[in-house]
């Protein structure tokens, strides 16, 4: 399968690739950096849309076409046209933490992981739309990739660290999760599961960070095609174009390419031979 290296970026952590159907156009972040890029498929050029001194751990597109940024310290800030716009001032309990990897759900939450710090594992959060943040699950090595299966009656949470994506039942009307069970474990696997993306078949594709790879599993876990990739570190991935047959996929290690291997830190696009969904946008206002 043929990899294209069309933005030849050196990331330190490249994550949350998410296509905009309004322009057209490939987002995504630079964790540490905080720089959002925008690739243009139609131009075959990159762009730095934005950069901050805070970091960006992921975003979601809003109803009304703006990003919503998840920063640093539980920060959440509104993106349009280079015009940034405070929605949430900071989250007490995440000081010394940064978001890292966000979704929006059916009906416009937002699920958003916290990394771990000295004293305490990671959390997971649900932003409701009218503002309000709750925690709904705690106790994690490296919250990562989230998605939702085609009848959006369960959600997937990615446990990096731990080796492990697990699956909850999802209540659309209330947002609770409820039913909790481990979907997937990888212990014997190179590397660890990172982002991901859900396709059409309700097939899950898993990035895997230090394992060169993106994996695709059928809903019962069995794994169904594996990918390799030069860069070390494959970090998230997505599907896009206007038809979303085109996946397009962010890797990490840009500082370290001899290391880390041809095209660490870049986003790379194939053609996977399925096809995706467009994301849910999120409709958090306040």
């Amino acid at each position: 399968m043929d990899l294209e290296r069309v933005a030849d970026t050196t990331c330190i952590t490249g994550e949350n690739p998410l296509w905009h159907p309004d322009h057209g156009a490939l987002y995504w972040c630079d964790i540490p950096n905080g720089v959002l890029y925008r690739y243009d498929p139609a131009a075959a050029d990159h762009s730095v849309v934005y950069e901050t001194d805070d970091s960006i751990g992921g975003f979601t597109i809003q109803d009304d076409g703006s990003l919503l940024l998840f920063e640093s310290s539980g920060r959440v800030e509104r993106w349009r046209d280079g015009n940034v716009k405070s929605v949430v001032e900071s989250i007490p309990r995440e000081q010394d933490s940064r978001f890292n990897d966000v979704i929006a759900g059916p009906r416009g939450r937002v699920f958003a992981g916290t990394m771990p710090t000295d004293d305490r594992l990671g959390r997971l959060y649900r932003f409701d739309t009218d503002g309000s943040y709750h925690v709904v699950y705690e106790g994690l090595e490296i919250p990562n990739g989230i998605g939702f299966t085609t009848d959006q009656e369960t959600m997937y949470l990615t446990e990096s660290e731990a080796q492990t994506i697990h699956q909850f039942d999802y209540d659309v009307v209330s947002g609770e999760l409820t039913n909790h069970d481990e979907f997937l474990t990888t212990p014997d696997e190179p590397g660890v599961p990172d982002g991901m993306t859900i396709d059409a078949n309700g097939d899950i594709w898993s990035a895997r960070w230090n394992g060169h790879a993106l994996i695709r599993y059928a809903v019962d876990g069995t794994e169904l095609q594996r990918i390799e990739f030069p860069a070390r570190k494959v970090a998230s991935v997505t599907f896009g174009g206007e038809d979303y047959r085109d996946m397009y996929v962010t890797t990490a290690g840009g500082e370290e390419r001899e290391q880390e291997g041809g095209g660490a830190g870049a986003l790379f696009r194939l053609r996977p031979g399925v096809t995706g969904l467009e994301e849910f946008r999120s409709r958090i206002h306040v």
